[in-house]
């Protein structure tokens, strides 16, 4: 049964419906600790540690760190496989006379997939800096995630990436959060307007905050 919904459009549908609103409870989530930073180091650098002890004592030591990676991971695989699969049945069914059409829709919709290959190599840069320190520009120092972000930050490629990403985030979101309503059986034409005004909204919110981080950090207000 479960090998027969995923291979059905609709249950990919709701497969990425489903995963993408928790990668955007995520983000809300993430967007507010983020905020930490605007309160000092002591702050921020208490808050890295949390996520290291949450759960405890129940929970051995960044066991509830690993289980929230865990569920973003398989979440951020099943939206990629998902969406990609989608996307070659719908070529595959496209009428041929449709080929070199341009059919009408938001810049957003467009955007996309384009949008969902940026932010999947921004996941990887963003681990690679700021969790394992691979490709981090200063000396990354473990425990102290307020000054890797502030070495982060200090460079015009980490603003650049960052903000780039961020605003593919904000496009994603704006569409794939009403998407999903519309997939999940929640939106109906009296809610629709509503839906559209909260996904602008969210995808707004989420971006502003977000690069807050780096114009913080660039004009001294986090330093």
């Amino acid at each position: 049964m479960a090998s027969t919904f995923w291979q059905s459009t609709v249950g990919k549908k709701i497969v990425m419906g489903v995963t993408g609103l928790i990668m955007i409870g995520y983000l809300v989530v993430h967007m507010v600790a983020n905020a930490k930073i605007f309160f000092g180091p002591e702050e921020f650098n208490a808050y890295g540690h949390w996520l290291r002890v949450m759960g405890a004592p129940v929970l051995h030591h960044e066991w509830g760190l690993w289980g929230a990676r865990v569920i973003l991971l398989t979440s951020v695989i099943l939206h990629g496989v998902s969406a990609y699969q989608l996307s070659r049945r719908d070529i595959k069914a496209r009428p041929e006379k449709y080929v070199h059409s341009k059919p009408r829709m938001s810049y957003a919709t467009r955007t996309m997939r384009w949008g969902g290959v940026i932010l999947g190599l921004f996941i990887v840069w963003h681990v690679l800096d700021l969790t394992t320190g691979t490709v981090h520009s200063g000396g990354f120092q473990e425990g102290h995630p307020y000054q890797n972000v502030v070495d982060t930050f200090s460079t015009w490629y980490g603003n650049v990436i960052y903000i780039v990403a961020m605003l593919a985030m904000g496009m994603h979101v704006r569409h794939g959060f009403w998407s999903a309503a519309q997939t999940l059986g929640a939106g109906n034409r009296t809610r629709d307007r509503a839906f559209k005004a909260l996904a602008n909204g969210l995808a707004i919110v989420l971006t502003v905050g977000f690069i807050s981080v780096p114009v913080g950090v660039m004009t001294g207000v986090v330093s």
